[in-house]
């Protein structure tokens, strides 16, 4: 699996705490270096471009040359820093990495905005200690799109690249620290039990939760055994490179009852669109571009979020959420910016192949 990092995985601070303004002094970027541990700042402007970078060796050289701490970080920073975007896979940031001998690499989109940062420890592959937390996967549905690939196979168990969709996100979550799944089955369930069994021939431990009959992608949490810390839930045919482990803090960190992933999904209007008051014609526009954001299908959700689930009637995510709002419980989104594919239909699995024809393991 291609893999993307955002953040720093079993290190509590986020790339997002290592951002300082242009306005800056040299004093706060030694302060930030301090507290986040992450050996780098990322100076950006006020619309979020990266300015440059800042790390203690480029402070020490400043500090060589007679720059105060008291002076703005722009006479401190490295101006031009190497940057990847987003969609860069493992391995060549890896290899830049190397080829550069550079333990940071800001990821930034099409605008220069930082989105992300790569670092060293994450992406040549960090011990991560195990969590206590469950992720939940929703294994149950019948892929009907998927047809005839799931004519005679749950669709969780379609292979991509020799191994079962599922069995990529197991080995992804694990490589993270996540150990306790729960597999929420239905459809051809039998045949998910029986390859997986307990975990235990994957370094994990498993177990089930039987739908009698479809309850919906949150309908099956009501048969949780109710977990005692926050747990991820996605849905069993999502392949991504999203840190489930990042995804869980930022949950905890904002104190949220329910955490979305989300992503961002452009339109392009074929047509060029006319603007109009009354009769009059007052603009035009070619092809506008429509920004919005999409359910990504994976999700936090603390404990107490189940009591809002009635046993054994069917819900969905978007009507948990729902209910969750409506009683006034903190509900968040959380911007996804990974490699992401819903594998649906069979045009899905045929880029879930491409994207995963030179495969780098998960927990590397």
């Amino acid at each position: 699996m291609i893999a993307y990092l955002e953040a720093t995985g079993p290190r509590q601070a986020q790339w997002r705490d290592a951002v300082l303004p242009v306005t800056a002094t040299v004093q706060a970027a030694v302060r930030s270096l301090t507290v986040t541990g992450l050996q780098i700042a990322l100076v950006a402007h006020d619309d979020g471009r990266l300015a440059g970078t800042l790390t203690d060796g480029d402070i020490r050289r400043a500090l060589l040359r007679g720059v105060s701490l008291d002076a703005p970080v722009t006479e401190a920073y490295h101006r031009e820093p190497l940057v990847v975007p987003a969609q860069l896979g493992r391995r060549l940031v890896l290899a830049m990495m190397q080829a550069n001998r550079i333990r940071h690499l800001p990821v930034v989109d099409a605008e220069h905005r930082i989105v992300g940062l790569h670092l060293w420890d994450d992406v040549a592959g960090g011990a991560v200690g195990e969590r206590p937390n469950t992720m939940v996967i929703m294994a149950g549905g019948r892929g009907t799109r998927l047809m005839p690939h799931t004519e005679h196979c749950p669709k969780p168990l379609v292979p991509v690249n020799g191994r079962p969709m599922l069995e990529h996100i197991i080995d992804r979550a694990r490589g993270e620290g996540f150990v306790r799944f729960v597999l929420a089955i239905h459809h051809l369930g039998h045949m998910i039990e029986g390859h997986f069994g307990d975990g235990r021939r994957f370094g994990v431990d498993i177990t089930y939760v039987r739908e009698t009959r479809p309850l919906g992608t949150a309908g099956a949490l009501a048969l949780l055994e109710r977990p005692d810390a926050p747990f991820l839930v996605t849905n069993g045919d999502v392949l991504t490179d999203v840190r489930y482990g990042e995804l869980l803090e930022f949950h905890q960190r904002h104190g949220a009852m329910a955490t979305m992933a989300v992503r961002q999904h452009e339109y392009v209007n074929p047509f060029g669109v006319v603007r109009t008051r009354g009769i009059d014609l007052v603009g035009f526009e070619e092809k506008p571009v429509v920004r919005s954001h999409i359910n990504a299908g994976i999700y936090c959700l603390d404990p107490a979020a189940l009591a809002a689930l009635p046993a054994g009637e069917p819900c969905d995510m978007p009507m948990l959420f729902a209910r969750l709002i409506e009683r006034g419980a903190s509900t968040i989104a959380y911007p996804m910016h990974e490699p992401w594919l819903d594998v649906g239909r069979a045009d899905d699995l045929a880029r879930a192949h491409a994207l995963r024809s030179t495969p780098v393991p998960d927990s590397a």
